[in-house]
């Protein structure tokens, strides 16, 4: 559960109430459970619906409650790679002149404190720090002027990263959509709230250690950039969540390698946004067909 000393601002968070999915406020230490349901698009539908819906309820205390991802079921989740300089450095490759992005599976959505799942094929499980847009509206060719009209508000994220099935084919797919690989939270911050987008600071701590330590003015391609740049090709939807590229610090660019394990917790931070925090455990192998 999140500590409610994280939480000093207005957010709204999808959480998990008498056993039904809710959307609520948070104020200070306190969540307003709201009339909008609980649907798989949580707080963006929240955001959308009418008014009628952002009614308070009820309130319950904050840290009585289990947070799931804002979005629960976002109809896509796109990964932006090499987008700070730093990190590309590191990695030995140039900063890219066009914007390279990847698809993150639905199914590695996770709760912002869920366990993640090191795979049993795998033993370079890797973490990325990650501020993440989620968009609000249907939008198509938005330029870069009108990119903030299209924004429901940003959150914490963490691209873990399988790195040998990542470096293995050029797509990057495999590698970074292995199941509760996208973990996001805890709360959905609306974009009026973050007076300078570009003053954030991400940080990535493993086992209380800091690992990654970054700033959102160091991105190469801007928010408004890459929504400019993707609703060129298709139509961005309500629920789409973006993943907007990870600073230096990563396992695989250490000497030696720093991979995860079991029993290793993944802390990510940014600043007004919060924290989630992930326990790494091993993937328990069984085959389902449903």
């Amino acid at each position: 559960s999140p500590n409610p000393e994280d939480v000093k601002r207005m957010k709204l968070a999808t959480i998990m109430h008498n056993g039904a999915r809710r959307i609520a406020q948070i104020e200070g230490k306190v969540a307003q459970i709201l009339a909008a349901p609980g649907d798989g698009l949580g707080v963006v539908s929240a955001l959308r619906g009418p008014a009628s819906g952002r009614t308070v309820v009820e309130e319950v205390q904050l840290d009585t409650l289990e947070f799931l991802a804002p979005v629960p079921q976002p109809p896509r989740i796109f990964g932006i790679g090499l987008n700070y300089a730093d990190h590309a450095a590191e990695t030995g490759r140039e900063p890219p002149a066009i914007q390279t992005w990847f698809m993150k599976q639905i199914t590695a959505v996770n709760a912002p404190y869920g366990d993640v799942e090191k795979p049993c094929v795998s033993d370079m499980l890797d973490f990325e720090v990650e501020l993440v847009v989620v968009i609000g509206a249907e939008a198509r060719h938005v330029p870069v002027e009108r990119a903030h009209e299209v924004i429901a508000g940003y959150c914490v994220g963490c691209d873990y990263s399988v790195r040998d099935w990542q470096k293995a084919t050029p797509t990057m797919i495999m590698g970074k959509g292995f199941n509760t690989h996208a973990p996001f939270g805890p709360v959905l911050v609306t974009a009026d709230e973050i007076a300078d987008l570009d003053q954030l600071r991400l940080r990535c701590y493993v086992n209380d250690q800091l690992m990654q330590d970054g700033c959102v003015a160091d991105l190469i391609f801007k928010v408004p950039q890459m929504i400019a740049h993707l609703s060129t090709a298709f139509t961005l939807l309500p629920g789409d969540i973006i993943f907007t590229g990870t600073p230096a610090g990563v396992g695989i660019a250490r000497n030696p390698p720093v991979y995860l394990f079991a029993g290793d917790t993944v802390r990510c931070e940014i600043d007004g946004l919060g924290k989630i925090e992930n326990k790494i455990v091993d993937e328990v192998k069984a085959t389902i067909i449903a």
